[in-house]
Protein backbone atom coordinates (compact mmCIF):
# COMPACT_ATOMS: atom_id res chain seq x y z
CA UNK A 1 0.00 0.00 0.00
CA UNK A 2 1.41 3.36 -1.09
CA UNK A 3 -0.17 6.39 0.60
CA UNK A 4 0.52 10.03 -0.27
CA UNK A 5 -0.30 12.28 2.70
CA UNK A 6 -1.24 15.88 1.85
CA UNK A 7 -0.51 18.21 4.76
CA UNK A 8 -0.74 21.84 5.84
CA UNK A 9 2.63 21.80 7.65
CA UNK A 10 4.95 19.24 9.19
CA UNK A 11 8.01 18.60 11.29
CA UNK A 12 10.55 20.04 11.87
CA UNK A 13 7.89 22.54 13.02
CA UNK A 14 6.44 21.63 16.42
CA UNK A 15 2.67 21.63 16.94
CA UNK A 16 -0.08 19.21 17.86
CA UNK A 17 -0.77 18.92 14.13
CA UNK A 18 2.80 17.91 13.24
CA UNK A 19 3.12 15.49 16.16
CA UNK A 20 -0.12 13.71 15.22
CA UNK A 21 1.07 13.49 11.62
CA UNK A 22 4.46 12.06 12.54
CA UNK A 23 2.85 9.45 14.80
CA UNK A 24 0.43 8.35 12.08
CA UNK A 25 3.19 8.08 9.50
CA UNK A 26 5.48 6.03 11.72
CA UNK A 27 2.72 3.65 12.73
CA UNK A 28 1.61 3.18 9.12
CA UNK A 29 5.19 2.36 8.20
CA UNK A 30 5.31 -0.12 11.07
CA UNK A 31 2.35 -1.83 9.36
CA UNK A 32 4.50 -2.24 6.25
CA UNK A 33 2.89 0.53 4.18
CA UNK A 34 4.88 3.02 2.11
CA UNK A 35 4.08 6.60 3.03
CA UNK A 36 4.91 9.76 1.08
CA UNK A 37 4.31 13.31 2.24
CA UNK A 38 3.72 16.73 0.71
CA UNK A 39 3.00 20.06 2.42
CA UNK A 40 1.13 23.00 0.93
CA UNK A 41 2.52 26.48 0.46
CA UNK A 42 1.50 27.56 3.98
CA UNK A 43 4.25 25.45 5.53
CA UNK A 44 6.68 27.90 7.14
CA UNK A 45 9.97 26.07 6.69
CA UNK A 46 13.29 26.67 5.04
CA UNK A 47 12.91 28.89 2.01
CA UNK A 48 12.83 27.51 -1.51
CA UNK A 49 13.30 23.86 -0.56
CA UNK A 50 11.59 21.52 -3.01
CA UNK A 51 12.16 18.56 -0.68
CA UNK A 52 13.28 18.13 2.93
CA UNK A 53 13.99 15.29 5.34
CA UNK A 54 13.12 15.74 9.01
CA UNK A 55 13.50 13.13 11.73
CA UNK A 56 13.69 10.32 9.19
CA UNK A 57 10.62 11.42 7.20
CA UNK A 58 10.93 12.87 3.71
CA UNK A 59 8.65 15.73 2.66
CA UNK A 60 7.90 17.30 -0.70
CA UNK A 61 7.36 21.05 -0.32
CA UNK A 62 5.16 23.38 -2.34
CA UNK A 63 6.55 26.76 -3.37
CA UNK A 64 4.78 29.84 -2.08
CA UNK A 65 2.65 31.63 -4.62
CA UNK A 66 4.07 34.81 -6.08
CA UNK A 67 1.15 35.41 -8.40
CA UNK A 68 -1.07 38.45 -8.60
CA UNK A 69 -3.59 37.02 -6.11
CA UNK A 70 -1.08 35.90 -3.46
CA UNK A 71 -1.80 38.83 -1.12
CA UNK A 72 -5.52 39.26 -1.76
CA UNK A 73 -8.01 37.87 0.79
CA UNK A 74 -9.96 34.78 -0.32
CA UNK A 75 -8.20 34.70 -3.70
CA UNK A 76 -4.95 33.89 -1.93
CA UNK A 77 -6.61 30.74 -0.54
CA UNK A 78 -7.50 29.68 -4.06
CA UNK A 79 -3.84 30.17 -4.93
CA UNK A 80 -2.95 27.74 -2.13
CA UNK A 81 -5.30 25.13 -3.63
CA UNK A 82 -4.07 25.67 -7.18
CA UNK A 83 -0.40 25.57 -6.18
CA UNK A 84 -0.84 22.36 -4.22
CA UNK A 85 -2.79 20.75 -7.07
CA UNK A 86 0.07 21.56 -9.45
CA UNK A 87 2.60 20.10 -7.00
CA UNK A 88 0.54 16.94 -6.65
CA UNK A 89 0.41 16.61 -10.44
CA UNK A 90 4.22 16.63 -10.43
CA UNK A 91 4.60 14.12 -7.60
CA UNK A 92 1.88 11.57 -8.31
CA UNK A 93 3.39 10.22 -11.58
CA UNK A 94 6.67 9.63 -9.72
CA UNK A 95 5.18 7.96 -6.64
CA UNK A 96 2.16 6.19 -8.14
CA UNK A 97 0.22 6.13 -4.83
CA UNK A 98 -2.74 3.85 -4.21
CA UNK A 99 -4.46 6.43 -1.98
CA UNK A 100 -4.31 10.20 -1.47
CA UNK A 101 -4.81 11.06 2.20
CA UNK A 102 -5.43 14.78 2.70
CA UNK A 103 -5.45 16.31 6.18
CA UNK A 104 -7.13 19.53 7.33
CA UNK A 105 -7.68 22.24 6.30
CA UNK A 106 -10.11 21.87 3.41
CA UNK A 107 -7.66 23.62 1.05
CA UNK A 108 -5.61 20.42 1.12
CA UNK A 109 -8.71 18.29 0.70
CA UNK A 110 -9.90 20.19 -2.38
CA UNK A 111 -6.48 20.08 -4.04
CA UNK A 112 -6.21 16.34 -3.36
CA UNK A 113 -9.72 15.67 -4.68
CA UNK A 114 -8.92 17.49 -7.92
CA UNK A 115 -5.68 15.55 -8.32
CA UNK A 116 -7.38 12.31 -7.38
CA UNK A 117 -10.00 12.78 -10.08
CA UNK A 118 -7.30 13.64 -12.62
CA UNK A 119 -5.25 10.50 -11.92
CA UNK A 120 -8.03 8.12 -10.88
CA UNK A 121 -6.87 7.75 -7.27
CA UNK A 122 -9.28 7.53 -4.28
CA UNK A 123 -9.09 10.32 -1.70
CA UNK A 124 -9.41 10.20 2.08
CA UNK A 125 -10.04 13.57 3.72
CA UNK A 126 -9.17 13.82 7.43
CA UNK A 127 -10.77 16.56 9.52
CA UNK A 128 -8.79 17.53 12.60
CA UNK A 129 -10.79 20.68 13.36
CA UNK A 130 -13.06 23.08 11.58
CA UNK A 131 -10.70 25.91 10.82
CA UNK A 132 -13.52 28.44 10.56
CA UNK A 133 -14.11 27.93 14.30
CA UNK A 134 -10.42 28.30 15.12
CA UNK A 135 -10.39 31.55 13.12
CA UNK A 136 -13.19 32.91 15.32
CA UNK A 137 -11.12 32.31 18.45
CA UNK A 138 -8.01 33.84 16.86
CA UNK A 139 -9.99 36.94 15.93
CA UNK A 140 -9.47 36.61 12.17
CA UNK A 141 -13.13 35.77 11.54
CA UNK A 142 -16.54 36.24 13.15
CA UNK A 143 -19.03 33.41 13.61
CA UNK A 144 -21.50 33.36 10.71
CA UNK A 145 -19.64 36.21 9.00
CA UNK A 146 -18.84 36.08 5.28
CA UNK A 147 -15.41 34.50 5.68
CA UNK A 148 -16.79 31.99 8.20
CA UNK A 149 -19.58 30.94 5.86
CA UNK A 150 -17.24 30.64 2.87
CA UNK A 151 -14.77 28.49 4.80
CA UNK A 152 -17.61 26.29 6.07
CA UNK A 153 -18.97 25.91 2.53
CA UNK A 154 -15.54 24.87 1.22
CA UNK A 155 -15.23 22.36 4.07
CA UNK A 156 -18.60 20.81 3.24
CA UNK A 157 -17.66 20.76 -0.45
CA UNK A 158 -14.54 18.71 0.36
CA UNK A 159 -16.43 16.37 2.69
CA UNK A 160 -19.05 15.58 0.04
CA UNK A 161 -16.53 14.88 -2.70
CA UNK A 162 -13.96 12.85 -0.81
CA UNK A 163 -14.24 9.08 -1.21
CA UNK A 164 -13.91 8.58 2.55
CA UNK A 165 -13.76 10.90 5.55
CA UNK A 166 -11.92 10.45 8.82
CA UNK A 167 -11.89 12.69 11.86
CA UNK A 168 -10.35 12.77 15.31
CA UNK A 169 -13.38 12.54 17.61
CA UNK A 170 -17.10 11.88 17.92
CA UNK A 171 -17.96 15.57 18.28
CA UNK A 172 -16.57 16.36 14.85
CA UNK A 173 -18.11 13.20 13.41
CA UNK A 174 -21.58 14.28 14.54
CA UNK A 175 -21.15 17.71 12.97
CA UNK A 176 -19.95 16.17 9.69
CA UNK A 177 -22.95 13.84 9.53
CA UNK A 178 -25.28 16.77 10.27
CA UNK A 179 -23.96 18.39 7.07
CA UNK A 180 -25.50 15.58 5.06
CA UNK A 181 -22.46 13.31 4.81
CA UNK A 182 -23.46 9.61 5.10
CA UNK A 183 -22.49 8.24 8.51
CA UNK A 184 -21.06 5.14 6.83
CA UNK A 185 -18.53 7.34 5.05
CA UNK A 186 -17.07 8.83 8.26
CA UNK A 187 -14.61 7.02 10.55
CA UNK A 188 -13.12 8.32 13.81
CA UNK A 189 -9.34 7.92 14.09
CA UNK A 190 -8.88 9.31 17.60
CA UNK A 191 -5.96 11.26 18.94
CA UNK A 192 -3.57 9.02 20.84
CA UNK A 193 -0.18 8.94 22.48
CA UNK A 194 3.00 6.97 22.01
CA UNK A 195 2.99 5.02 25.25
CA UNK A 196 6.71 4.25 25.05
CA UNK A 197 7.55 7.96 25.24
CA UNK A 198 5.78 8.50 28.56
CA UNK A 199 6.80 7.07 31.89
CA UNK A 200 4.81 7.06 35.11
CA UNK A 201 6.31 8.34 38.35
CA UNK A 202 8.65 11.14 37.29
CA UNK A 203 9.95 13.02 40.31
CA UNK A 204 10.20 16.80 40.66
CA UNK A 205 13.59 18.37 39.99
CA UNK A 206 14.08 20.24 43.26
CA UNK A 207 16.85 22.42 41.82
CA UNK A 208 14.51 23.60 39.05
CA UNK A 209 11.78 24.19 41.60
CA UNK A 210 14.10 26.37 43.65
CA UNK A 211 15.24 28.27 40.54
CA UNK A 212 11.60 29.12 39.84
CA UNK A 213 11.09 30.29 43.43
CA UNK A 214 8.63 27.50 44.12
CA UNK A 215 10.39 25.42 46.76
CA UNK A 216 8.02 24.24 49.46
CA UNK A 217 4.88 24.94 47.43
CA UNK A 218 2.22 22.69 45.96
CA UNK A 219 1.78 23.40 42.26
CA UNK A 220 -1.06 23.39 39.79
CA UNK A 221 -0.70 24.62 36.24
CA UNK A 222 -0.83 24.32 32.50
CA UNK A 223 1.71 23.40 29.81
CA UNK A 224 0.96 24.37 26.22
CA UNK A 225 0.05 27.27 23.95
CA UNK A 226 -1.73 30.27 25.41
CA UNK A 227 -4.75 30.63 23.13
CA UNK A 228 -7.91 32.38 24.31
CA UNK A 229 -9.98 29.18 24.04
CA UNK A 230 -7.72 27.47 26.61
CA UNK A 231 -9.41 29.59 29.29
CA UNK A 232 -6.30 30.34 31.30
CA UNK A 233 -7.90 33.59 32.45
CA UNK A 234 -10.50 31.43 34.26
CA UNK A 235 -7.68 29.65 36.07
CA UNK A 236 -6.11 32.94 37.15
CA UNK A 237 -9.46 34.30 38.37
CA UNK A 238 -9.80 31.17 40.52
CA UNK A 239 -6.45 31.73 42.26
CA UNK A 240 -7.67 34.06 45.06
CA UNK A 241 -10.23 31.49 46.22
CA UNK A 242 -7.72 28.64 45.89
CA UNK A 243 -5.09 30.59 47.82
CA UNK A 244 -7.52 31.25 50.65
CA UNK A 245 -8.10 27.51 50.86
CA UNK A 246 -4.47 26.46 50.30
CA UNK A 247 -1.98 29.27 51.12
CA UNK A 248 0.97 27.13 50.01
CA UNK A 249 -0.45 26.74 46.48
CA UNK A 250 1.20 28.32 43.44
CA UNK A 251 0.32 28.30 39.71
CA UNK A 252 2.88 27.43 37.03
CA UNK A 253 2.14 28.39 33.41
CA UNK A 254 4.58 26.90 30.91
CA UNK A 255 4.52 28.06 27.30
CA UNK A 256 3.47 31.14 25.39
CA UNK A 257 1.19 32.39 22.68
CA UNK A 258 -1.25 35.14 21.73
CA UNK A 259 -2.64 35.54 25.26
CA UNK A 260 0.72 35.69 27.06
CA UNK A 261 0.80 39.46 27.68
CA UNK A 262 -2.89 39.59 28.61
CA UNK A 263 -2.48 36.81 31.17
CA UNK A 264 0.55 38.44 32.78
CA UNK A 265 -1.36 41.71 33.08
CA UNK A 266 -4.39 39.92 34.50
CA UNK A 267 -2.24 38.34 37.21
CA UNK A 268 -1.08 41.83 38.21
CA UNK A 269 -4.60 43.25 38.11
CA UNK A 270 -5.88 40.44 40.34
CA UNK A 271 -3.05 40.97 42.81
CA UNK A 272 -1.77 37.42 42.38
CA UNK A 273 1.47 38.03 40.47
CA UNK A 274 3.41 36.60 43.44
CA UNK A 275 1.42 33.37 43.20
CA UNK A 276 1.81 32.74 39.45
CA UNK A 277 5.03 31.85 37.62
CA UNK A 278 5.25 32.29 33.85
CA UNK A 279 8.21 30.38 32.43
CA UNK A 280 7.81 31.41 28.80
CA UNK A 281 8.39 28.82 26.13
CA UNK A 282 10.82 26.06 27.07
CA UNK A 283 12.81 23.72 24.77
CA UNK A 284 10.83 20.64 23.78
CA UNK A 285 13.36 18.32 25.39
CA UNK A 286 12.92 20.15 28.72
CA UNK A 287 9.12 20.03 28.91
CA UNK A 288 9.07 16.77 30.88
CA UNK A 289 10.87 18.45 33.79
CA UNK A 290 8.01 20.92 34.10
CA UNK A 291 5.37 18.20 33.98
CA UNK A 292 7.20 16.53 36.87
CA UNK A 293 6.88 19.69 38.98
CA UNK A 294 3.08 19.85 38.83
CA UNK A 295 0.80 18.20 41.38
CA UNK A 296 -2.32 18.87 39.28
CA UNK A 297 -2.61 19.80 35.60
CA UNK A 298 -5.53 22.11 34.86
CA UNK A 299 -7.24 22.43 31.45
CA UNK A 300 -9.88 25.18 31.79
CA UNK A 301 -11.02 25.38 28.15
CA UNK A 302 -13.86 27.80 27.46
CA UNK A 303 -17.21 26.53 26.18
CA UNK A 304 -17.58 27.21 22.45
CA UNK A 305 -18.04 25.26 19.22
CA UNK A 306 -14.31 24.62 18.87
CA UNK A 307 -13.85 23.13 22.34
CA UNK A 308 -17.17 21.27 22.37
CA UNK A 309 -16.38 19.52 19.09
CA UNK A 310 -12.63 18.88 19.27
CA UNK A 311 -10.67 16.63 21.65
CA UNK A 312 -7.28 17.98 22.75
CA UNK A 313 -4.09 15.94 22.99
CA UNK A 314 -2.61 17.34 26.21
CA UNK A 315 -4.93 15.51 28.66
CA UNK A 316 -4.02 12.21 27.02
CA UNK A 317 -0.32 12.98 27.46
CA UNK A 318 -1.00 13.76 31.11
CA UNK A 319 -2.84 10.45 31.60
CA UNK A 320 0.00 8.58 29.91
CA UNK A 321 2.31 9.92 32.62
CA UNK A 322 -0.08 9.00 35.40
CA UNK A 323 -0.76 12.66 36.14
CA UNK A 324 -3.63 14.10 38.15
CA UNK A 325 -5.75 16.37 35.97
CA UNK A 326 -8.75 18.65 36.22
CA UNK A 327 -10.58 19.98 33.17
CA UNK A 328 -13.62 22.01 32.22
CA UNK A 329 -16.61 19.90 31.19
CA UNK A 330 -16.68 20.98 27.54
CA UNK A 331 -17.58 18.33 24.97
CA UNK A 332 -14.00 17.66 23.88
CA UNK A 333 -12.95 16.95 27.48
CA UNK A 334 -16.01 14.84 28.29
CA UNK A 335 -15.11 12.56 25.40
CA UNK A 336 -11.70 11.89 26.97
CA UNK A 337 -12.09 12.17 30.73
CA UNK A 338 -14.35 10.07 32.95
CA UNK A 339 -15.21 12.41 35.83
CA UNK A 340 -13.95 11.00 39.12
CA UNK A 341 -12.25 8.06 37.41
CA UNK A 342 -9.49 9.32 35.11
CA UNK A 343 -9.65 12.96 36.20
CA UNK A 344 -12.15 15.52 37.44
CA UNK A 345 -14.41 17.88 35.50
CA UNK A 346 -15.68 21.33 36.52
CA UNK A 347 -18.21 23.71 34.97
CA UNK A 348 -16.59 25.76 32.15
CA UNK A 349 -16.16 29.54 32.22
CA UNK A 350 -16.64 29.56 36.00
CA UNK A 351 -13.67 30.46 38.27
CA UNK A 352 -15.66 29.55 41.40
CA UNK A 353 -16.42 26.07 40.05
CA UNK A 354 -12.76 25.57 39.14
CA UNK A 355 -11.60 26.69 42.58
CA UNK A 356 -14.11 24.44 44.33
CA UNK A 357 -13.39 21.26 42.36
CA UNK A 358 -9.60 21.70 42.25
CA UNK A 359 -9.60 22.58 45.94
CA UNK A 360 -11.53 19.38 46.72
CA UNK A 361 -9.07 17.40 44.61
CA UNK A 362 -6.08 18.86 46.48
CA UNK A 363 -7.74 17.85 49.77
CA UNK A 364 -8.40 14.29 48.58
CA UNK A 365 -4.94 12.95 47.85
CA UNK A 366 -6.04 9.49 48.96
CA UNK A 367 -7.93 9.25 45.63
CA UNK A 368 -4.91 10.12 43.51
CA UNK A 369 -3.39 6.62 43.10
CA UNK A 370 -6.64 5.28 41.60
CA UNK A 371 -6.91 8.29 39.26
CA UNK A 372 -3.35 7.76 38.08
CA UNK A 373 -3.88 4.05 37.40
CA UNK A 374 -7.17 4.54 35.57
CA UNK A 375 -5.79 7.30 33.36
CA UNK A 376 -2.76 5.29 32.35
CA UNK A 377 -4.88 2.19 31.70
CA UNK A 378 -7.19 4.21 29.44
CA UNK A 379 -4.42 5.36 27.13
CA UNK A 380 -2.72 1.96 27.17
CA UNK A 381 -5.86 0.15 26.00
CA UNK A 382 -7.77 2.71 23.93
CA UNK A 383 -5.72 5.80 23.11
CA UNK A 384 -2.42 4.54 21.71
CA UNK A 385 -1.27 4.90 18.11
CA UNK A 386 -1.29 1.21 17.11
CA UNK A 387 -4.98 0.98 18.09
CA UNK A 388 -5.91 4.24 16.35
CA UNK A 389 -3.94 3.73 13.13
CA UNK A 390 -5.23 0.17 12.70
CA UNK A 391 -8.59 1.76 11.81
CA UNK A 392 -7.14 2.96 8.50
CA UNK A 393 -6.87 -0.65 7.30
CA UNK A 394 -10.56 -1.01 6.46
CA UNK A 395 -10.77 2.46 4.92
CA UNK A 396 -7.83 2.04 2.58
CA UNK A 397 -8.77 -1.56 1.87
CA UNK A 398 -12.31 -0.68 0.82
CA UNK A 399 -11.11 2.15 -1.43
CA UNK A 400 -8.52 0.00 -3.18
CA UNK A 401 -10.30 -3.34 -3.10
CA UNK A 402 -7.57 -4.97 -1.04
CA UNK A 403 -7.36 -6.53 2.41
CA UNK A 404 -4.60 -4.86 4.37
CA UNK A 405 -2.67 -6.71 7.02
CA UNK A 406 0.22 -5.80 9.21
CA UNK A 407 3.62 -6.68 7.76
Amino acid sequence: MRVLHVLDHSIPLHSGYTFRTASILREQRALGWETFHVTGSKHQGAKDLAEETADGLHFYRTAKSRGAFAKLPILNQLEVINGLERRLSEIIPQIKPDVLHAHSPCLNGIAAIRAGRKFGIPVVYEVRAFWEDAAVDHGTSTENGLRYKMTRALETHALKRADAVTTICEGLRRDIVERGIPASKVTVIPNAVDIDKFAVGGEADQDLKRQLGLAGHRLIGFIGSFYAYEGLDVLLRAVPALSARAPDLRVLLVGGGPQDANLRQLAKDLGIADKVVFTGRVPHDQVQKYYDLLDVLVYPRLSMRLTDLVTPLKPLEAMAQGRILAASSVGGHRELIADGKTGILFAPDDPAALASKVGELLDAQSTWPALRLAGRAYVETERNWPVSVARYKNIYGQLTGSKLKAA
